[in-house]
């Protein structure tokens, strides 16, 4: 079956294709009541359905727009695209949200696809790889905000974490318990994601603030799939750690695997912060100890600075907007120290 265009209805109703234009954009002031009757009649008889896309270049603008995120797995990443997708929806907003599973091939992939379909502006978890199609956009004045991740070279609005401080306040909690050696674990560092490093850079000046010698053997940066190996390695240490701090939820995810395989106890055995709020956190036996960040502010203040370009409300330097971690006490970091050794 052929598809039915523009002027099929306009054949039908009678009247030109720019009139049936009209009326699709709702540009009543010069139509006919029964010019309009016509139209609507031959588009319900045709089963006409409107090319969205071709009609967003007429208006300028699709009301949607692109979320692209680094990796879908993480708990900070749905929740932010939560946030973002509720304030989008109650402006009127469509949002269109693609993984590109830290793969800048498959990032750049869908920033073409999503240019393709004219989207009005993108929300990027960004890859280290694509920075010259980024500055070809910030060039052209498209609306971009990058989320949790800066990128060399590029003046950007960015929404992130301060990293540093949820390094900080993990340590300060573990010292505070009577902990010394303290080690901590996070996915590769090979592409200088940005809240990896960070959050390592955090954790050797919270040790140096506390006089604890940074033993390079306690910090372990591997792809997720390694991190037992990696595990494996460092409680097998002449002086494995007392103490874990996990960078992120999946690496949570490696450890907590790790101690059961192993018959630890996190609390008495080995003490445990992770970065990140996980659902089970408050159920877990014992409650974990986390550095949460504020997802929903996050994600709620990169959904408002897009749609602000996009609206083309008053344009200001491009900033870096840093939100504060907030240590949520529980039972996963025992008083005293841990007793393994």
């Amino acid at each position: 079956m052929n598809k039915v265009t523009i002027g099929d209805v306009a054949k039908r109703a009678g009247v030109s294709k720019s009139t049936v234009s009209q009326y699709l954009n709702e540009r009543f002031d010069y139509m006919g009541e029964e010019t309009r009757s016509r139209i609507k009649k031959a588009i319900s008889e045709l089963n006409y359905q409107p090319n969205v896309v071709a009609r967003s270049l007429k208006k300028k603008n699709t009301s949607t727009i692109g979320v692209i995120v680094a990796n879908i797995l993480h708990n900070f990443s749905t929740q932010v695209i939560r946030a973002i997708e509720d304030v989008c929806s109650d402006e009127g907003v469509s949002t269109i949200v693609c993984n590109a599973d830290d793969d800048p091939q498959k990032e750049k992939k869908y920033i073409e696809t999503l240019l393709a379909k004219q989207v009005d502006g993108l929300i990027v978890f960004p890859t280290s790889g694509n920075s010259e199609i980024y500055q070809r956009l910030i060039d052209a004045n498209f609306p971009i905000v990058f989320m949790d991740r800066l990128v060399d070279g590029l003046t950007m609005d960015t929404v992130l974490l301060d990293n540093e401080k949820a390094s900080r306040l993990a340590i300060d909690h573990l010292v505070e318990g009577g902990y010394e050696r303290i080690a901590i674990i996070t996915s590769s560092l090979i592409e200088n994601v940005t809240p990896r490093i960070e959050r390592i850079q955090g954790y050797r000046k919270a040790l140096e603030v506390h006089s604890l010698p940074v033993r390079e053997e306690y910090i372990r940066g591997m792809e997720i799939q390694e991190l037992q190996q990696g595990l494996d390695e460092l409680f097998s240490l002449e002086e494995p750690p007392q103490a874990i701090i996990t960078g992120n939820d999946l690496t949570l995810m490696e450890f907590l695997k790790f101690v059961t395989e192993n018959e630890l106890q996190i609390g008495r055995d080995v003490g445990l912060v992770t970065i990140d709020e996980v659902s089970f956190a408050p159920i877990h036996s014992p409650t974990l100890t986390t550095v949460a960040q504020p997802t929903f502010e996050m994600g709620t203040k990169a959904a408002n600075l897009l749609l602000n370009k996009v609206k083309k409300h008053k344009e200001s330097e491009p900033d870096v907007y840093r939100f504060n971690p907030v240590l949520i006490v529980r039972k996963s970091v025992r008083k005293g120290g841990a007793s393994y050794d």
